[in-house]
This record gives structure tokens, sequence and C-alpha cells, in this order.
């Protein structure tokens, strides 16, 4: 837990999401109906600096929760304040500059021969420095309106926009990604159980995690685990190599492809016409397309193209957990305190942690093995610096944080991106100031 220490009071709830103009949002409206009955909500309260999406998404919400029965006000406005002003949960799944900023810093790695990916290398060390002075604002406002209000946040990265804020927003907050419920779901696929059997125990940070060990109704299931994951990489194309699935022992998240196979994913950026963030635009205006329809009250099959699945499942089964004080396991975005001893204390580790109406507490879980460790103190390090430069508008710090990415692959590349991403960014990276040289600056 971070922030205030007033305590969250008893429902009906208020729940306010920021960035509510995101195709994600009927996904949090179905979990939010299924979940009216430990869940009871006064209202819903959207916010979205777009008023067209902002209308197109209320609109929905409401007859999705006409259709279900469900008597929840669902208000939609531009006004942030007025949105947080009295919440008891804040959700936050903005997106600073759109999917044409998060396809600029696609085209902005491809162009670099680096991996061109929104949240890991230099695309997320761009959104990160363009989200975190905005998160850092919302938290402002939560603890001027909401001071009681727990903050879960969705936008990536992340880790990084969970760890400032947690270092300095002075709010009560944990992040969430579907990332680890993902792996939990295919662990359980491969098994033939049901996920909610299936516990798993993951350490790392957010998109850099490992599962280190699989329960199946309490026994430990991890060597099946490990052995079905290796066989069904061995019968797919792409992801981690099986070989290495089975040297370490562990189940690696996807994400950790673009480490462990850096050449394979930069050839396959060679070779594609567009970038995920251009696919993803297409999708999301063809929702949107389908959201104006005042017949359909239902989230369409096309969202699951979008991604993000399990979002509704994970976002309401927390708050609810908060809410209603279960003690229950999730996997989160929370402060380190020990839980991994090889990382700093104040740090965002993505791990299993309980979750009641004090917040998150993550299950120790000792050292690394070292055939990770050296890998996530890497990562962190570079998270460190960029979370600094975010918040200083230090050049230096940047291209320090650039540096020390492990997907960059030299000092003269981390200067070139530094120079792409600072001027294609500009107007949302005010906190720099003047344009001056890093290496020439007194």
């Amino acid at each position: 837990m971070s922030g205030t220490t007033e305590s969250t009071p008893a429902g009906p709830w208020k729940i306010c999401v920021i960035g509510a103009g995101s195709t994600y949002t009927p996904e949090l409206v179905e979990g939010l109906i299924d979940r009216a009955d430990d869940l009871p909500m006064r209202e819903l309260a959207l916010v979205d600096i777009s008023q067209e999406r902002l209308d197109i998404l209320a609109g929905m919400a409401r007859r999705m929760f006409r259709v279900a029965g469900v008597d929840v006000l669902v208000s939609a406005t531009r006004e942030r304040r007025a949105a947080i002003d009295g919440a008891d949960f804040v959700l936050n799944q903005i997106r600073v500059g759109g999917q044409p900023a998060r396809i600029r810093d696609e085209r902005t790695g491809r162009r670099h021969d680096v991996v061109g990916q929104e949240t890991t290398g230099p695309g997320g060390f761009a959104k990160a420095l363009r989200t975190i002075p905005v998160a850092l604002d919302i938290a402002g406002d939560i603890r001027q309106l909401a001071p009681h209000a727990w903050m879960i946040n969705f936008t990536n990265p992340a880790g990084m926009v969970t760890e400032a804020l947690m270092r300095f927003g002075d709010i009560k907050v944990m992040g969430l990604c579907n990332g680890a419920f993902g792996m939990q779901v295919r662990i359980a696929e491969s098994l033939r159980v049901e996920p909610r059997r299936i516990r798993i125990n993951v350490i790392g940070l957010n998109h850099l995690s490992w599962v280190k060990g699989v329960y199946l109704d309490g026994e430990d299931v991890t060597g099946r685990a490990v052995a079905r994951a290796v066989e069904e990489m061995r019968e797919e194309d792409g992801g981690v190599a099986s070989e290495l699935i089975e040297t370490l022992g562990m189940i690696p998240s996807s994400y950790l492809t673009y480490f462990y196979h850096q050449r394979r994913v930069l050839a396959g950026q060679r070779e594609a016409r567009k970038t995920r963030g251009e696919q993803v635009w297409e999708i999301e205006r063809r929702l949107l397309e389908a959201y104006r329809d005042p017949e359909l009250c239902c989230k369409p099959p096309l969202l699951s193209e979008r991604g993000g699945a399990h979002y509704s499942t994970l976002a309401v089964s927390l708050v609810s957990a908060i809410a209603n004080d279960a003690g229950e396991v999730h996997v989160v975005d929370c402060k380190n305190v020990g839980a991994l001893p090889d990382l700093p204390g104040d740090v965002a580790v993505e791990m299993p942690a309980v979750i009641n109406r004090q917040g998150a507490r993550a299950i120790v879980a000792g050292p690394m093995p070292f055939s990770v460790r050296g890998l996530v103190q890497h990562v962190k390090a570079y998270e460190e610096l960029t979370i600094e430069a975010a918040l200083s508008g230090d050049e230096r710090t940047a291209l320090l944080a650039l540096n020390a990415n492990p997907l960059v692959p030299s000092f003269a590349t981390a200067r070139d991106l530094w120079k792409d991403i600072r001027d294609e960014n500009a107007e949302y990276l005010p906190q720099f100031g003047t344009v001056r040289d890093p290496i020439s600056m007194p």
C-alpha cells in the first residue's frame, strides 16, 4: 500500500474510470454487471478527453446496464476533477497521445533497428515519459477530492507508472496487468483443468516475469506444467524457445521473447508491413463504429482481437477484493518490501499479494534464481532511471535510462533514439523544456 491511511467506506460504491473512451470499457462494464451482488454501485463516472469517444462508450455502458437490469447511474464528463470527487475507486486506463503516439514509438524502434514495442524497449520508455506526469496530476486530484479512494492503474508501462504513483503520488494505489492471469489460464488449459483450480507463483516485474511454481488444488505440479509448456512451444512458431523453458525450469511471460530472442523479433519487424499499433487502431475504429449502434447492448466478438483478455475478470475481482476486505491472493504490481530481497524495498514488483482494504501485501518469494536475477535487476535500474527522468526533465538521466535498457544495443543508439523520442514527443514532454544536447550541457 502507499499514501493516505483513510479507510474505504462501505458501499454502494462510486467508481471513476479515467480514459473511459477506451474500447476496453465494455469489458469492464460486463464485469461490473457480473459482480453486481458483491460490488453494489451507486455511480460509474466516465472521464475522457474525447467527447466523441465519451458519448459512444457512455451510451454503450448505459445500454448494457439497462438490459442487465442493474440500476447504476452512468455519468460522463471531460472534467476529471468532477468525476473523481467522492469516488471510492479510480481506474486509470489512459493513453497519453493515443494510438498515434504508440504507432510512432513502434516505428521509431524499427527505424533504429531495436525492438519497436509499446511497453518494453524505447517504446515503453517514451510512453513512460509521457504518462507518469499525467498520472501524478491525477493523484493530486485524488488527494484533494477522494483521499480515501484506491487507484487501480491499468495504464502501461504498468510497473513504472504504478511505481511512480507509489513513491511520489501519496495515494493508495496498486497496478494490474492481464499477463499473469493469462499465463494461469494457459497453464490450466494445458493441464486440462479449470483456471480457478490453479495457483501460480510468479516472480519479477511487469512484462518481465516467470512462473516459478504451479499448484493444482494445492498439489505442486510445477514439473508437469513446465513439461507441457515445453511440448506446446515445440509445436508453435514464436514465443520463448522450448529448450530455454526446459533449461530454466520456469515458464516465462511472452514478453520475455523480446529479451531472449531479439534477433528473431527484429527480423519479424523488418518483414512486417504494419506495426501492432496500426493493427489495433484499425480494430478500434471498427469497434467504435459497432458501439455506436443503439441496438448493441453486449460486447462484440471483435473485442477479443483488441488484446487485453481477462481485463473484466481481473479488474472487477480486484476492486471487489478491496471493497469486501476479502484477503484474496491476486497478482498485482505493488511495493516490494522484501518480497524479492534482490531488489530495493520501495520499487514495484509484479507478484502474488494478499488483497484487502489495507492494500496489497506481496507474498515473500525469497532470492531470485541466478538465471533471471541479473536481467530483473538490469531492467529495474532502467525503470528507476526512467521514472527519475520523467519527473526531473533531466536529459542526461533520460539518456542514461535508454543506455541502461537491455534492448538498446549501444550508447550511440541510445543517443540517436533520445533525439528522435524527444523531438517526436515534444508536445507531451514539457518537463524537458528547451531542447539541449545532453552531452554538451554544463
